[in-house]
């Protein structure tokens, strides 16, 4: 749209230039006799004052004319016509070139390079059944500061009578002599056509440029405005989780898709709470209607094991029953725990915890069973204070070595260090087992999920400790992750917030 305003600008002034050349072209064909153009042949000898009188009148166009004598233009019309062979047209092309060379008048144009026809030019002048065409070309003109300058011009070049004498060529003669069939060349400069068309060309530049800035400006605003419900369906969709399944999207008032996606997604969260609440409430029932009977099997296996004699096959049995027994009440506690958690009820207890103290006890505590599996436990790192529960914290520390130790590892550290410029801390058990192939290491967090080979079904465990692990953490607001590399062991870390911990002096610290 924009070049298309400037190309019709561009025409009007055109038009407007054309209009003004053909106002100077009939002024001066009206005014030629009385400038004395009566003998261009002889101008030579008087140019000064005739170029005067005619720039006095004419001040913004540059003029030529050329008398073709004793011709008009049906001769013109036969000696360029079709009637002609090409060697005669062009001997009579020549022939007109000299006498317009002879017969020249030019006002505005350096002398030496007034404007020249081509054979093309001057045929399709002749030919024109209006007798006028208009040219483009570059000019010097001699009136201009900088004369060694072309400058390009719109000229309008006229075939016609002209009247160059008013004087009769004889003295007995009475009325003047006929009119002279002449060329006419009237021209006026485009550079304030140019000049326009530049500035608006940039006012038109600074104009789109403006309008595409403004349209970007006004299309992300738009964008953002129309985007900003799903993007707060999806800041609320991503706070949910198994904890916040009460939690829903909000549902804007947009009448279109996106209201209609986010009911439909609070209405499949409705259906996974519903889900996740059965699920729940199975787990915690069936755990507590299991904790009966299993306490009275064991209490009565053990019963038998101390108030009677039972023979060598009987106790064998019985100690198995307590054994299994022993093994079904963690595991019950253990259900239970992560159903507490799954509701969202997870007690701690917060206290400010130094990192190095902690992982020391828990070393002193676990020394016995690692010795007893020829393991060397140490514990490293400075003393970071955070808050958090110790004794949570040392369910998930102790459940992450003995992992270490049933995978059968020899060394195993514990360590803590300082994260993202002290505001977290955190815990890492390493180890130097046999490590556990990266395909498992994403799903290790699962409920009872075990890798065979690393952690034996024979070994105890029933795959709830991760799981208990991971929930303690997140109730820490922290997270848990494994690193392992097969061949050269695993380690687990716990990165959690430092917290509120109040600043303590070295006589507190123990």
């Amino acid at each position: 749209m924009a070049v298309s305003a400037l190309l019709l600008m561009q025409r009007s002034l055109l038009g407007n230039v054309d209009s003004a050349i053909s106002d100077s072209q009939r002024q001066f064909t009206g005014l030629v006799s009385q400038l004395g153009f009566d003998s261009p042949a002889e101008t030579s000898a008087r140019s000064i004052p005739l170029v005067s009188r005619a720039r006095g009148l004419f001040p913004n166009d540059i003029i030529q004319i050329e008398d073709l004598v004793f011709y008009d233009r049906d001769w013109l019309i036969e000696a360029l016509g079709p009637g002609r062979t090409p060697e005669q047209r062009r001997e009579n092309i020549a022939y007109i070139r000299r006498l317009m060379d002879s017969r020249r008048v030019v006002i505005g144009f350096l002398a030496s390079q007034p404007l020249r026809l081509s054979d093309a030019e001057l045929t399709q002048l002749v030919e024109s059944p209006a007798g006028r065409i208009t040219l483009t070309r570059e000019i010097q003109n001699a009136f201009g500061s900088q004369a060694d300058t072309p400058t390009t011009y719109r000229v309008q070049v006229t075939l016609g009578p002209v009247q160059l004498d008013l004087s009769p060529t004889d003295p007995l003669a009475l009325n003047a002599p006929p009119p002279s069939f002449a060329i006419t060349y009237v021209g006026r400069s485009l550079a304030g056509v140019h000049d326009t068309v530049n500035t608006l060309q940039s006012v038109l530049a600074l104009l789109f440029l403006t309008g595409l800035i403004m349209a970007g400006v006004g299309a992300y605003v738009l964008a953002g405005q129309a985007l900003r419900p799903l993007r707060q369906v999806r800041q609320a969709a991503e706070r949910i989780g198994g904890q916040t399944l009460t939690e829903r999207v909000p549902v804007p008032q947009t009448h279109d898709e996106v209201e209609a996606l986010a009911g439909s997604l609070n209405a499949m969260l409705d259906r996974l709470e519903s889900s996740f609440e059965a699920q729940r409430r199975f787990t915690s029932d069936a755990s507590h209607e299991l904790r009966t009977p299993v306490t009275a099997i064991s209490g009565h296996a053990s019963y038998l094991l101390r108030r009677t004699e039972p023979s060598g096959q009987q106790r064998e049995s019985l100690n198995i029953i307590v054994r299994e027994s022993e093994r079904l009440t963690n595991l019950i506690a253990s259900l239970l725990q992560l159903a507490r958690s799954d509701s969202g009820v997870v007690n701690l207890t917060r206290q400010p915890v130094f990192s190095g103290l902690f992982l020391s006890e828990v070393a002193r505590e676990l020394a016995p069973l690692a010795s007893g599996q020829q393991t060397a436990l140490t514990a490293t790192g400075p003393d970071i204070p955070f808050e958090g529960d110790p004794d949570r914290l040392k369910q998930v520390i102790i459940n992450l070595v003995g992992n270490a130790l049933k995978a059968g590892a020899q060394h195993v550290t514990m360590s803590s260090s300082a994260e993202e410029d002290g505001r977290e801390v955190r815990l890492t058990v390493r180890d130097d087992g046999p490590g556990i192939p990266a395909e498992h290491l994403a799903r290790l967090f699962d409920r009872f999920y075990r890798v065979e080979d690393s952690r034996s079904r024979d070994q105890g465990g029933a795959g709830l400790g991760l799981s208990i692990a991971r929930s303690i953490v997140d109730a820490h607001g922290g997270r848990i992750w494994l690193e392992s590399e097969v061949g050269r062991g695993t380690a687990a870390h716990v990165q959690l917030p430092v917290g509120n911990v109040p600043v303590l002096d070295d006589d507190d610290v123990p």
